[in-house]
């Protein structure tokens, strides 16, 4: 995020964030769009309770004497909601000065805050967006500076219970069409793959396709005043023609090709983010005939290409 003047022009400070670690870790980074009118950032990975570590490096133009009345350095945890700012919260907040009023800068101001609790999974949505980042902040009397640096968090921590039970759903009009579904679970992780048939049990209408569709459905407010953003993250073809009275279609739909998160559910009171099977058939008069069935996705640490310890040790912080 750039750094402004109080009247919108460049500022002559340039503040840098630089996040390190100790020589025995080796960090991942991810590449994120965390701002849709900003370029891709890349993000590196934090688990709860690890440390936040770096320095920050404050320069003025042409060699000048930068006047402050104190330098400090935060790590945020925020959820802001885009179509209602009194909802927006930073539920962490962790403050350390760098600097006092008027004191010299050194070349490199360095930080460290210990066992940072970090209990909920970053999330980039339509309408609400949950960030960790550092802010550094340069108060100064006509506007202070600020400069932010995003890190990822990502949570491993699979549903207590897996039931690895059926789903079966039916659609029906009377006498015209009666439709069974049934899909192998309702509980995936991201990278899984959805298993399931379809029954044409009857069928007098002529139905000219089908679609299965992954819906992604954003809930934020307070009830009764909740507002809902729903997206469409993939549509798959699984049936282009008339089906007749007796047939099976199988489905076999691969996660790990879609731009999935976790089941998320009223996160700190305030969103909730809930995955969605729609199933659609058409007839040849473009009449949709559907049916809905919920499904709950969890992130595991092979989804991301990490080991499976991560887990365990999410396990043992707990």
């Amino acid at each position: 995020m750039s750094v402004a003047s109080l009247f919108g022009f460049s500022a002559p400070v340039d503040i840098k964030i630089q996040l390190t670690d100790t020589e025995q870790v080796q960090r991942k980074t991810f590449n994120l769009i965390v701002d849709k009118s900003q370029p891709v950032q890349k993000l590196p990975l934090y688990f709860d309770r690890e440390p936040v570590r770096g320095k920050v490096s404050i320069k003025a133009s042409q060699g000048k004497r930068l006047e402050h009345n104190g330098i400090r350095v935060e790590c945020v945890g925020s959820i802001v909601i885009f179509n209602d700012s009194s909802q927006s919260k930073e539920f962490l907040c962790l403050s350390q000065e760098l600097a006092s009023p008027g004191e010299v800068l050194k070349p490199n101001m360095e930080f460290e805050f210990r066992n940072v609790e970090k209990q909920y999974e970053c999330y980039y949505g339509i309408n609400v967006q949950l960030r960790y980042f550092v802010r550094v902040i340069v108060a100064r009397r006509m506007g202070n500076l600020v400069k932010e640096s995003d890190i990822l968090v990502r949570s491993y921590d699979p549903p207590k219970e897996v039931i690895p039970h059926s789903i079966k759903m039916e659609v029906g009009i009377e006498d015209c069409l009666h439709i069974e579904f049934e899909y192998n679970k309702s509980t995936y992780h991201l990278k899984d793959v959805i298993v399931g048939k379809i029954f044409f049990l009857l069928v007098r209408i002529k139905i000219k396709y089908m679609e299965l569709c992954i819906v992604r459905r954003e809930t934020t407010g307070f009830a009764p005043n909740t507002y809902n953003e729903s997206e469409t993250v993939s549509k798959f073809e699984i049936m282009d023609g008339a089906p007749v009275r007796g047939e099976i279609i199988p489905i076999r739909l691969f996660l790990g090709g879609y731009d999935l998160t976790p089941t998320f559910r009223d996160v700190n009171k305030r969103f909730s983010v809930r995955y969605y099977l729609n199933l659609v058939l058409y007839d040849e008069e473009n009449r949709r005939y559907y049916k809905q069935q919920e499904i709950f996705l969890y992130r595991l640490p092979e989804d991301d290409g990490l080991p499976k310890e991560i887990q365990e040790r999410e396990r043992d912080a707990d």
